[in-house]
């Protein structure tokens, strides 16, 4: 008997869905995408209605071959692509290589991959969406024709090799903004005063901050300032004008969406944007679970809705009631507010089965897996669960005319915090005091303070900042951060993502030729387009045309205008160990490496290794940065491999005072951790930020 076929993306999600459909279903995957436009040319018939020429990608001949030998033999073919654009483009690729018609309900869909899920997607096929392919391909072309236009540009002007893209160099103008209002910040010098008291009938001491007058707050800007309001302090009394006692509400998280996910992965975690959605995708497509098999444990990962099934919500009441307690039940179901222009395509990230506990699963997953599928599971648990409910106890402190602040808080109901710990605030509890008590002032503490530059971006902050100005789709966050760091555009400092001179350099030229690429507006706008695409309101040919007839003609401008641009090589103090001249840092495919300075008379090149000026503690080498396959950092040996010396935590030029070997340091968030890199030695300090 004839059986169905079903076709997936990936072998793991066909391997859960299998066991799911039985002995009638035959399931395959088409390994990604099986049709693109070409590498080596733009692809697109700009005469022609800007019609695309897709070709079958390379190496995947083998893999069509198998899938049209199993259309042949099946009853029914079910295309079941992910549920968004690109799966929705990969389907209609698919029927179009397969002979499918695509009129015909050959199209399933699922936000989870769970056996009610399959079972059902299964029953109701629907066709290809045609508004969400031509979305998906609008973007597509879109991208091309910025991408295949301005990079060969590049080549000519600066040199070969560079790219640009209609996202990723506005993601890399976001960093350079940043960078330069980093490089023209002016600190601005302020003081703080804290005050240390006593109360005299019970002893117990507390601090509270000058605030200024009892009218209005007072900034002090230089110590003649701070230095005058301290006389005038010493010279009154100091007594309690008032006391405030009142309860405040914390009320939980939404469920992770993917930009929150990544975001929060990286906070909590420390995972890339990339980490975090290949360990998703693991989550998603399915793990083999002891007594289960392959299961997937989350719902669909690329979403910007906080919604929830009815099914998930009280699946998740009946877990929180039976494992925490009754009185940990909001008193109405929880609705979270969806951004306004969200797709709201799929639900919020979540687990698939709540009662599958992060613990009682931890002995089926990576490491990488349980520290996701736990932040998952927390979130989506904590989100159905009541308020924490803090004490929170204000005191107003007056002397003459000034006034100074106490605020205390005191956790009395955990509620979601129960859950997710992340949220918690440490308790600042404070002594009861009485209205017009006298305070016994012990000392005044005044603090010279200079105002801090905008900090760097990191993924984290990126990913929000992308968000928040409607560039991309939570899609492609993670591939726009690849892309940048990978070109050169942009290098990691520390977690702290900074702009090279390559991507300065690029990022000034596009700036002053191509400001509607650059443009956020612009960009959040044509996303909008997109969206208008695939809720069928205007036609794909039409948003392209717009952009790309105006494109052109300052593209043309931009050819006659531009002068060629050398860009200044850093020279290094390493020698070339074939002709003795300096080396100089220059940028390829995969990042900086170093080449002879006497280039092309001598061709010498080799890795460039970022030196941390930390001798190496098993040789007379110096210390260097160096990534893991994986892309996580570590430290090594430079002389590597004649000297095999490594470490995780960044050495620092110190030895430890117990058994002489080096120290390394940790940046946590509220101060420095320094602590031996000998695993058998126990010493370790912690030390303040420097402000």
């Amino acid at each position: 008997m004839a059986k169905s076929l079903v076709i997936v993306e990936s072998p793991a999600k066909a391997k859960t869905i299998g066991k799911f459909l039985g002995k009638n279903y035959k399931v395959a995957a088409s390994v990604g995408h099986v049709r693109d436009l070409p590498k080596s040319k733009m692809g697109i018939d700009i005469e022609n209605s800007y019609e695309p020429h897709y070709i079958t990608i390379r190496g995947k001949g083998p893999v069509i071959k198998e899938l049209k030998k199993e259309v042949k033999k099946a009853k029914k073919v079910l295309l079941a692509t992910d549920p968004d654009r690109e799966g929705e483009a990969i389907s209609w690729h698919l029927a179009h290589i397969l002979d499918i018609d695509e009129n015909e309900k050959c199209r399933i869909e699922f936000n989870e991959i769970t056996k009610n899920a399959i079972k059902n997607a299964v029953k109701n096929p629907r066709k290809i969406n045609k508004t969400l392919v031509d979305a998906q391909q609008a973007r597509r072309i879109l991208d091309r024709l910025v991408g295949y236009s301005i990079s060969p540009l590049l080549w000519r002007k600066i040199r070969k090799g560079l790219s640009a893209g209609r996202v990723q160099s506005v993601a890399t103008k976001i960093i350079c903004d940043r960078e330069k209002a980093i490089e023209g910040f002016v600190p601005k010098e302020y003081w703080s005063i804290v005050g240390s008291f006593i109360n005299d009938s019970t002893h117990e001491s507390f601090d509270a901050k000058f605030y200024g007058t009892i009218k209005e707050k007072m900034e002090l800007g230089n110590k003649d300032e701070v230095e005058k309001v301290i006389k005038d302090l010493e010279k009154g009394k100091f007594c309690v004008n008032e006391v405030k006692r009142k309860e405040k509400k914390r009320n939980p998280y939404p469920p992770f969406t993917t930009s929150s996910l990544q975001q929060e992965a990286a906070n909590r975690l420390g995972y890339t944007t990339k980490k975090t959605m290949i360990v998703a995708q693991q989550l998603y497509e399915g793990v083999d679970v002891e007594g289960e098999g392959s299961v997937g444990l989350i719902t669909y990962i690329r979403t910007d809705s906080t919604r929830v099934s009815n099914e998930a919500q009280e699946g998740s009441k009946k877990y929180i009631i039976e494992n925490y307690g009754m009185e940990y039940i909001p008193e109405e179901e929880k609705k979270y507010k969806t951004k306004k222009d969200a797709q709201d395509a799929h639900e919020a990230i979540r687990p698939t089965d709540v009662e599958r506990s992060p613990e009682k699963i931890k002995s089926s997953l990576s490491k990488e897996q349980y520290q996701l599928y736990k932040l998952i599971w927390e979130r989506f648990v904590a989100s159905q669960m009541k308020y924490a409910l803090y004490q929170t106890y204000a005191v107003d402190i007056v002397n003459q005319e000034y006034l100074l602040k106490a605020n205390g808080s005191k956790l009395v109901f955990d509620g979601f915090l129960k859950v997710y710990t992340y949220g918690a605030i440490s308790d600042n509890e404070i002594p009861e005091v009485l209205k017009d008590q006298e305070m016994i002032l012990k000392k005044l503490d005044p603090k010279q303070h200079f105002t801090q530059p905008p900090a760097r971006f990191t993924e984290a902050s990126l990913v929000k900042e992308l968000e928040e100005k409607n560039i991309g789709r939570p899609s492609t966050y993670a591939p726009i951060i690849s892309t940048i760091l990978s070109r050169g555009y942009v290098e990691r400092e520390s977690k702290a993502l900074k702009p090279t001179e390559l991507g300065i350099v690029v990022t000034d030229l596009l700036r002053s030729y191509f400001p509607d690429i650059l443009d956020e507006y612009f960009t959040a706008e044509l996303e909008e387009q997109l969206d208008k695409i695939e809720e069928d309101q205007v036609e794909w040919m039409k948003v392209i045309d717009e952009f790309y007839k105006p494109f052109e003609k300052t593209l043309k401008y931009a050819e006659e205008e531009i002068k060629k641009i050398e860009l200044i090589e850093e020279e290094t103090d390493e020698i070339c160990e074939v002709c003795g001249k300096n080396m100089v840092i220059k940028y390829g495919k995969y990042g900086k490496f170093l080449a002879c300075s006497s280039y092309p008379e001598c061709e010498h090149t080799r890795p460039f290794l970022k030196k941390i000026g930390v001798e190496c503690p098993k040789c007379e080498g110096e210390l260097v940065e160096r990534r893991s396959k994986k892309g996580r950092l570590f430290y090594g040996c430079g002389s590597f491999p004649n000297c095999n010396f490594m470490t995780w935590g960044r050495p620092i030029n110190e030895k430890c005072p117990e058994c002489e070997a080096i120290l390394i340091k940790k940046i946590r968030k509220k101060d420095i951790l320094i602590q031996c890199s000998n695993k058998e030695c126990k010493y370790k300090r912690v030390e303040e930020p420097n402000e």
